[in-house]
């Protein structure tokens, strides 16, 4: 029987209607069948559409005129939306966004889990979801013998030279465009990443919401820094807020931002900012949610899930510097943090010096090895709270969990689908899924963070 052929071939020109979008906010058209996915396009939507790739069950397009236009599509504000790769989905309306991303975690949960009955509640999003993020990181380069700074260009390394940025907070747009200014006025090259040559690679910014404090980062392939004293002085001139300028040596041939060697210029070694009442020291390496707002939002949700009386033992698996656990220890008797990142777990140590909180611990190693040995020393956590990267729980970690029974587990997730995955292993494993809310952590991208309450299940 001979192979059935695509009906569309690469560069051809058709008229496509869309009817549902990918988990990315990718638009999805059929041509007898075979799907077409289209960046930028809308479900209800008719376009022209040129075809740019062609697989054996479906193919990608480009999206040239759009004939009838969803109620759902909005001008983006930003001038490089289409060209920059930071934002996926500033062209829809923002209910439209919180919709596709709900219908994300279900779809997850039924293809994935096979989780059908377990509630997905819609998402909290923002009353305002733009200028959130309390830190920017941007690559250096050269144009026409000027510097540039801005975001890379979708699945590329060009650089899109930029202003402003919609999703920043405006201080950091400052910043950037004010180092960027004073770093070429004193001659300081740009890294010129395909001969490794150069000094500058990237520029970042870290504000405290709340404080207002500014950290500046300057990420440079060598060690010299030239005129670096008049550089300081003018970011100090300028911007009486910065409370920290710091060097981040990179000489490697990498795509990993920051370099092993870190040395502060001028000013403190952190900078402070506060989520609810907890204050946090945050360093140029510390992991720390880029949207406060929401991240008090999603910390409200696991404690609320966490159902805690004062009385429980809690174990933080993926701790980082402690942000969840701070949370948790003004009420409970006792939490124990583990993280892998040594810098992390001194981290979260000075951060329960800096809140006085004396009833949470933290230990360097991989929570799946530590968790076993607690396990064995007698420690009956009552709550498990885990908030793991991309990749989800490692499978040990699962089992750990499993072995050491708690009355309930809070899974913080920023992967349906790995959440969707590890909850079906904990179901298994003894374990029921009440219900899942996710909560807008990024507007106008295509990712979603979720909060996921399990309890024991009791045997009759």
């Amino acid at each position: 029987m001979a192979k059935k052929k695509p009906p569309v071939q690469k560069n051809q020109t058709i008229e496509l209607t869309f009817e549902d979008l990918t988990h990315e906010g990718d638009g999805v058209g059929k041509i007898e069948g075979y799907p077409l996915f289209v960046p930028y396009a809308l479900p209800g939507e008719k376009a022209k559409v040129k075809v740019i790739k062609v697989k054996k069950n479906f193919g990608f397009g480009k999206l040239l005129d759009v004939h009838e236009a969803s109620p759902e599509r909005v001008e983006p504000p930003c001038d490089v939306f289409f060209q920059c790769g930071g934002c996926q989905i500033q062209h829809m309306r923002y209910q439209m966004q919180l919709d596709m991303k709900q219908k994300q975690v279900k779809d997850a949960m039924r293809k994935i889990g096979h989780l059908e009955n377990v509630p997905v509640h819609p998402v909290k999003g923002m009353k305002d979801p733009w200028r959130y993020r309390n830190k920017v990181q941007m690559p250096v380069g050269e144009r026409d013998g000027r510097l540039v700074a801005g975001f890379y260009q979708k699945r590329s390394h060009n650089i899109i030279d930029m202003d402003t940025c919609v999703v920043q907070q405006e201080s950091n747009d400052r910043m950037i465009e004010a180092v960027r200014r004073i770093a070429e006025r004193y001659g300081i090259e740009a890294y010129d990443e395909d001969n490794n040559r150069g000094i500058l690679r990237h520029i970042m910014v870290r504000t405290g919401q709340n404080t207002q404090d500014v950290m500046v980062v300057l990420v440079t392939r060598t060690k010299e820094l030239p005129n670096k004293d008049k550089l300081v002085n003018e970011i100090r001139e300028a911007y009486p807020s910065v409370k920290s300028i710091v060097q981040n040596i990179n000489p490697k041939q990498t795509n990993v931002i920051m370099g092993k060697e870190t040395t502060v210029l001028w000013g403190e070694e952190y900078i402070y900012d506060t989520i609810g009442d907890i204050k946090f020291a945050i360093s140029p390496k510390s992991f720390y949610q880029i949207n406060p707002t929401q991240t008090k939002v999603l910390y409200e949700q696991a404690l609320d899930y966490a159902e805690l009386t004062g009385k429980e033992q809690v174990v933080d698996a993926y701790c980082g510097i402690g942000t969840i656990s701070l949370f948790l220890a003004q009420n409970v008797k006792k939490v124990y943090g583990v993280e892998v990142v040594p810098e992390a777990v001194s981290d979260a140590k000075a951060n329960a010096k800096l809140n006085k909180i004396e009833n949470a611990e933290f230990y360097v190693g991989e929570a799946e090895k530590i968790m076993p040995w607690w396990k064995a020393q007698g420690l009956q956590p009552d709550v498990i709270v885990v908030d793991p990267p991309r990749k989800g729980c490692d499978e040990e970690l699962l089992k750990a969990m499993i072995e050491m029974k708690p009355e309930r587990i809070v899974y913080v997730s920023c992967n349906p689908s790995t959440l969707a995955r590890d909850l079906r292993i904990l179901e298994d494993g003894g374990f029921e899924t009440k219900e899942v809310q996710p909560v807008d952590m990024f507007p106008q991208t295509s990712h979603v963070e979720c909060v996921s309450w399990l309890k024991k299940v009791k045997l009759t």
